[in-house]
């Protein structure tokens, strides 16, 4: 079975808690002997046992392939995702789903930054292609900062039948343009919603922009003419979590 490698207090952190059958083998870094390190490793003793092993810096780095691996290093089975659109919505339901779609988001970077907000939002889960886009992997899971190991993840052949998938479902799905003449905070987003964010500069693919139900804008009030897709992704996410605490 193909392993998957932790990277970083957050991302081996937030297995333990999340999936710890999931965790083979972790390793931290002897030498730190800082508080951090200390609750880790009382942390990981009382779940993992045997399980968890000392290493020095040379070991964990070429367990890493890096040096920023805050000396902490784990192999893990992979997490278990849902598969498909119909699995997805089988587990969290659509009646109040709030979910993200990328559309192009080929920078790591910037994927395991939009986990990271979609989960501190309390988004149900991302929805990226399979083809051009960034897929799960250590750099994400290292930026991601836990969220790669909480936020369902689900890679999809096909966008545009995806996003139909969604609609059939009664799932409402607003994609994000400069060009939109409404606005983010111009329209109800309290029902079940998905938010689609497409690559910075190029925007969605046509397809998936004629794909969606509405469009809308983010107000842009200074001279910078756009946004990073994660912080984009924030804004929009964080607007549908105020409008539901609301209601």
């Amino acid at each position: 079975m193909q392993q998957q490698i932790l990277i970083g207090f957050h991302a081996v952190i937030a297995r333990i808690r999340q999936a710890p059958d999931s965790l083979k083998t972790v390793y931290y870094d002897l030498s730190r002997r800082d508080r951090r390190m200390k609750d880790f490793i009382e942390t990981a003793q009382e779940v993992l046992g045997r399980r968890l092993h000392q290493a020095d810096t040379e070991r964990l780095r070429q367990l890493a392939g890096h040096d920023k691996h805050q000396g902490v290093v784990a192999f893990a089975e992979p997490a278990a995702v849902a598969r498909t659109i119909p699995e997805l919505l089988d587990t969290i339901g659509n009646q109040k789903a709030l979910l993200l779609i990328l559309d192009g988001v080929t920078d790591p970077h910037n994927l395991g930054a939009c986990l990271r907000v979609a989960d501190g939002a309390g988004a149900d889960a991302i929805i990226v292609p399979k083809d051009r886009s960034a897929q799960l992997n250590t750099t994400v899971s290292k930026v991601a900062s836990g969220a790669a190991e909480t936020m369902p993840f689900v890679a999809v052949t096909n966008l545009a039948r995806a996003i139909r998938e969604l609609q059939d479902a009664g799932v409402w799905v607003v994609g994000t343009t400069d060009i939109a003449e409404k606005t983010i905070y111009d329209i109800d987003l309290s029902g079940p919603i998905a938010l689609v964010m497409g690559a910075e500069g190029e925007g969605m693919r046509r397809l998936t922009q004629e794909t969606c139900d509405e469009l809308v804008s983010i107000p842009m009030m200074g001279g910078v003419q756009s946004l990073n897709v994660s912080v984009a992704s924030g804004v929009c996410l964080y607007e549908a979590r105020r409008q539901r605490m609301k209601k």
